[in-house]
């Protein structure tokens, strides 16, 4: 398999036809799922994945999204502009087949975000952290069973955006009263709670964080098939981590071009470091194009659209170098 290249999730801008367009445009062969959190709470990445949820449901409350009883107008808003994105994207991938990818926040991300009735965060109770990451398993069957249904021809790939699960294993998420940290989950909860929900998806599944010390073997040993990155977090620490991953089939989706504007070095030169460190992991040069896909660092919701644009269309190029020229 050609690995190529996607994007991570969000653009920028409010139109779901123009977004879609975008994403399936500049990655004829990888195409995504766009996200737009201009629009508002519900279209954010934690509002949208709350949107998915079975039997539970949040509302938006001035400290960030919160439990509620019942399904209220935060729901139906996160539920009707998910609606509109699938249709944006079912319009633009008739015919399609191949790989499409599609994004939630993962459970360990969702529980350091969503808040209990009493304002503190769904992380600080066992129960509830494993009643989420339930509601996001079912959630999940139904939206997969939905983009199938919409672009047949797909074979779906499952990005669950983890951006808080290094500070959730480190105990570093911060209480409500910011004055202390919620206690570390122990990993094997953690792995357990993640490989279920994997379990959901039979196609490939990729984590997603851009924070830096991603934990690559804890994900490789929960089942993830690859981990998307912010390869200029990347340090020699990792390198052990990141051989063996790729030594054992992992996939490595590497965040090589800046998610906000900034000038654009030569697409050779924004995947020299990917080269470099499979030099020095040893690896053979031949592997490179199976196993990298080349992405944006993170969301491009930060970034103008011309840049957006400019990006993903750098990625292609990047990962065309990337297979033409391993060395």
């Amino acid at each position: 398999m050609t690995a190529g290249a996607t994007g991570v999730g969000s653009l920028p801008g409010g139109d779901a036809r123009e977004a879609a367009k975008t994403a399936t445009g500049s990655f004829e062969d990888f195409p995504y799922l766009p996200e737009l959190p201009a629009r508002g709470p519900g279209a954010d990445m934690i509002g949208r994945s709350l949107g998915l949820l079975v039997d539970l449901y949040a509302h938006v409350e001035p400290s960030g999204w919160r439990i509620s009883d019942r399904p209220g107008r935060d729901t139906r808003r996160a539920r009707s502009w998910l609606g509109e994105d699938l249709d944006a994207l079912e319009e633009f991938t008739q015919g399609y087949t191949g790989r499409l990818k599609v994004q939630a926040v993962g459970p360990w991300t969702l529980a350091a975000a969503l808040e209990l009735h009493g304002g503190e965060a769904v992380l600080q109770d066992a129960g509830a952290c494993r009643d989420l990451a339930a509601s996001l398993a079912e959630g999940m069957r139904g939206h997969l069973a939905d983009v199938q249904k919409r672009v047949p021809g797909a074979e779906i790939v499952l990005q669950y955006d983890e951006p808080s699960l290094t500070a959730v294993l480190r105990g570093r998420v911060r209480s409500a009263s910011g004055y202390r940290t919620y206690r570390a989950v122990d990993r094997q909860v953690v792995e357990s709670a993640l490989r279920d929900l994997f379990a959901v998806h039979d196609g490939e599944v990729v984590v997603h964080s851009c924070a830096p010390d991603v934990p690559f073997a804890l994900l490789r040993r929960a089942g993830a098939a690859a981990v998307s990155f912010d390869f200029s977090l990347l340090t020699e620490r990792e390198d052990d981590a990141i051989g063996e991953a790729v030594e054992g089939g992992m996939k490595l989706f590497a965040g090589v071009v800046p998610g906000t504007d900034g000038p654009l070095s030569d697409p050779g030169g924004s995947v020299m470091g990917v080269r470099k460190l499979w030099r020095r992991l040893g690896l053979a040069p031949g592997t490179l194009a199976e196993s990298v896909v080349v992405t944006p660092s993170c969301g491009l919701a930060g970034a103008s659209p011309a840049y957006a644009r400019a990006v993903q269309a750098h990625c292609v190029r990047a990962a065309r170098s990337l297979a033409d020229n391993p060395e």
